[in-house]
């Protein structure tokens, strides 16, 4: 809890600062805009901070978000599918990928980074392969403004990315926090050898964590091919695998496994994109966004591991 509660101590004072410095950050479009983006990168970045917390890593998520993204375009524009069935096969072929992430690693025991890895390179290129390298867009949307609507619209003058989101972190609270899953997950994370040895199938675990992470990345690639309205296969979700997992490394998931919670990952995926939103309205050159960003994680995780260090000399004194 000390954790989340020192990361939302720096997204206030953040927010105060920037305030301070360029009202507009106030304003109702720029909260409204932040919210939706917010909405966006949160989703995925649940499923990331999913995966770390069993000290495991998705580097796929950029690419699996074009790919989905792209079959989505086709299945509504040139397959002419209804929506729900659309939708239906998108999610389908997500968790069918992140099965397969979990198979790899659990049974046939290859290491997380490399699955993702090759996973990252492959679904960029069937994405490109399958669009023949062009990009494409919804057109006028006819037959699925219904979808368009649920992606793009407002319920309570909140966006409909934010709204999805809050249905989720609840969901997703309720499987970590206060289910039998959960406590398994942590316990694979923190030793999947004492895990198996106590009984829990740490395959089973394991290999759920890619299904949801990848089911949520799915959700994602949904919603950002109506966010950006066409899907760019060499471009449409470029780096976004590091936004989930230094939002969830800032909200204090450990690389290492076993630790994590919801609202940590909730409130550094925030503390992300109130970065970019001050970088804008300070008229910080974009291209540091990425500088900004790097060095606000490294200070984080520096901090974190500092503290880490200073409570186990505490604890080794005590002991003596």
């Amino acid at each position: 809890m000390k954790k989340e509660l020192g990361i939302l101590i720096l997204l206030v004072v953040l927010c105060a600062v920037t305030g301070f410095e360029n009202p507009r950050f106030f304003s109702h479009p720029n909260l409204i805009n932040m919210a939706n983006v917010i909405g966006l990168f949160g989703i995925f970045s649940l499923g990331s901070g999913l995966v770390i917390i069993t000290a495991g890593i998705d580097l796929s998520v950029g690419s699996m978000i074009a790919l989905t993204g792209m079959l989505l375009v086709m299945a509504l524009t040139q397959w002419h599918w209804p929506w729900p069935l659309a939708v239906l096969f998108v999610a389908v072929v997500s968790m069918a990928l992140g099965w397969a992430h979990g198979a790899l690693i659990t049974r046939f025991k290859m290491q997380p980074f490399i699955v993702t890895l090759c996973g990252l390179l492959l679904y960029r290129g069937i994405a490109r392969f399958i669009a023949q390298d062009t990009t494409l867009g919804f057109g006028d949307a006819a037959g699925f403004k219904t979808l368009q609507n649920l992606a793009n619209g407002e319920l309570f003058g909140l966006p409909m990315p934010f709204v999805i989101l809050i249905v989720i972190s609840i969901i997703m609270w309720i499987v970590l926090h206060r289910s039998i899953y959960g406590r398994y997950l942590y316990a694979a994370g923190r030793n999947e050898e004492a895990a198996r040895f106590s009984g829990i199938n740490t395959r089973m675990v394991i290999a759920g964590s890619y299904i949801v992470a990848a089911l949520l990345t799915g959700i994602s690639g949904v919603l950002f091919a109506f966010y950006t309205n066409s899907v760019s296969p060499s471009t449409h979700g470029n780096f976004y695998e590091l936004y989930g997992i230094a939002a969830a490394v800032l909200g204090g998931c450990s690389l290492r496994g076993g630790e994590g919670s919801v609202i940590g990952i909730l409130i550094g995926t925030a503390l992300l994109q109130v970065l970019q939103n001050l970088v804008n309205l300070l008229g910080i050159p974009s291209s540091l966004n990425f500088a900004v960003m790097g060095a606000v994680v490294l200070i984080g995780v520096l901090a974190d591991q500092l503290f880490k260090n200073r409570a186990k000399k505490k604890n080794a004194r005590a002991a003596e």
